[in-house]
């Protein structure tokens, strides 16, 4: 499948990464701070910073029924209402343009998740470059539609979502016209954890699809999204704030700049390790072929003797016939005076 250009970056195999901050609530509804963590995110290394573009009456309803309100009880927002909810985290609006020009500014691509028609249409005139779907909205097919006929790549999570329902989103995205897909591998808890990842499934996703994969990462650390390059994931989502402890809606799974930091420098390591299929030595190995163990006369031995166990060792360097002629070469007799230290080659015999 074709890599896909974005900005100066390209997402593919043959390219490092694409490591994506997500904002998300974590300004804590200061314009100052979110600024300050695009700062971050930057010098931390991200490629790219992600918002979400919604308002609380764009999510859902100001109701007090209890289908509105959190229920499950491992959630780090049970008992709050939705609306409540999405009113804490939202993005005033007026903040995106001061934010996307702050990451033009400093390298980064600048982008979204639009929730409904008029998001997406306040996204386009500000001229975004992506589009991220977020996983509870990775059913909503007329949203996929609308974002799709912008015709700008679109990466798309997939938690909770059965292969029929990404058959029908994908189908949805490329028959309304988008061509440049992602998709996402995520699991929709938070925080999740590493034995609930399933990172297999990347591979899968990228062969079922024929498209881009990655993993959106709500787990600690950086292990598992390291891991994911291994398995193909070409681009990296994570949720990012400054300090875990200034709090936020969720801030308990985001990672802080210095961990940023190391999921960029080793999600690299993680891509370059990757290579290609290779045996033998490579070219920087060869100089270190001469440390291989190879056979050695260990002791001063005259014309006529013959190799024992005690005049001849496998030792290393490696200059002398490899180990695996030691047994045919026992009890053979050398044609000269051979000193202690010389490395065994067949002319010792001609």
């Amino acid at each position: 499948m074709s890599e896909i250009t974005v900005g100066k970056f390209r997402i593919g195999s043959g390219h490092r990464p694409f490591i994506i901050a997500e904002m998300s609530g974590n300004h804590n509804h200061s314009l100052e701070r979110a600024l300050a963590i695009v700062d971050a995110a930057a010098a931390s290394g991200a490629h790219a910073l992600k918002l979400q573009t919604y308002t609380a009456d764009t999510m859902t309803l100001d109701l007090s029924e209890r289908e509105f309100f959190i229920s499950d009880s491992e959630s780090l927002w049970k008992g709050t209402s939705l609306h409540k909810l999405y009113g804490e985290a939202y993005t005033p609006w007026e903040w995106h343009k001061p934010i996307f020009d702050r990451c033009r500014e400093l390298g980064m691509i600048g982008f979204s998740t639009p929730f409904d028609e008029s998001s997406v249409e306040f996204l386009e005139s500000l001229d975004v470059p992506l589009y991220k779907i977020a996983s509870f909205e990775n059913t909503d097919l007329p949203l996929i539609r609308k974002v799709a006929s912008t015709r700008k790549p679109m990466i798309i999570s997939t938690g909770m979502a059965t292969a029929a329902e990404l058959d029908e989103t994908v189908r949805a995205a490329r028959e309304a016209g988008c061509q440049d897909i992602v998709l996402l591998k995520c699991t929709s808890t938070y925080p999740s954890t590493p034995d609930n990842t399933n990172i297999l499934t990347i591979p899968h996703m990228k062969e079922l699809f024929q498209c881009q994969v990655g993993l959106s990462d709500h787990t600690m650390g950086v292990g598992v999204a390291v891991a994911s390059v291994a398995v193909g994931a070409t681009v990296i989502e994570k949720h990012f704030t400054l300090r875990r402890a200034d709090g936020g809606v969720d801030s308990t799974f985001s990672m802080e700049p210095e961990e940023m930091a190391a999921l960029v420098i080793e999600s690299e390591r993680a891509w370059q390790s990757l290579g290609h299929i290779s045996y033998g030595p490579t070219d920087k190995e060869k100089a270190s072929l001469q440390y291989r163990r190879s056979l050695y006369i260990s002791e001063d031995i005259q014309a006529g003797e013959v190799l024992t166990d005690k005049n001849m060792r496998a030792i290393r360097p490696g200059f002398g016939l490899p180990p695996k002629y030691y047994d045919i070469l026992l009890g053979k007799r050398v044609q000269t005076d051979v000193k202690k230290g010389t490395p065994v080659t067949w002319e010792l015999f001609q």
